[in-house]
């Protein structure tokens, strides 16, 4: 099930920037936040696929989406100037940055490759 962030269950669920200057990812498991707006026709062709990557990887992998609209501080915070704007955050390591409404096949592939999460 794919869950809505705000700034205050953002810091919660992934990283209490308040807190904290250095990047420290305080979630269970591997993660992937898409930024979006409702206006966005890409970020409308990439939900779906969220929905059904989000069934896939139930109990592997959060899926989380943050409104740029209603979040700016949150947006600002990660330099988000384009949308949809994809941040996959492995449980250990820097999180990386994609842009862009990408097909299901490159999901599939970052989970393996960046977020060491696989369906296998």
């Amino acid at each position: 099930m794919l869950e809505h962030l705000t700034k205050e269950t953002f810091k919660t669920k992934v990283f209490d920037f308040e807190a904290n200057k250095e990047w420290n990812f305080i979630g269970e498991k591997p993660c992937l936040i898409d930024f979006y707006a409702d206006w966005c026709g890409p970020c409308k062709a990439v939900a779906p696929v969220l929905e059904e990557l989000s069934k896939e990887y139930d109990g592997k992998i959060d899926i989380y989406k943050v409104d740029t609209e209603a979040e700016r501080e949150l947006a600002g915070m990660f330099g988000i100037q384009s949308i949809p704007s994809l941040l996959f955050i492995p449980s250990d390591g820097q999180p990386q940055m994609a842009q862009g409404a990408l097909p299901k096949e490159t999901f599939h592939k970052a989970f393996k490759d960046v977020l060491k999460v696989s369906l296998d």
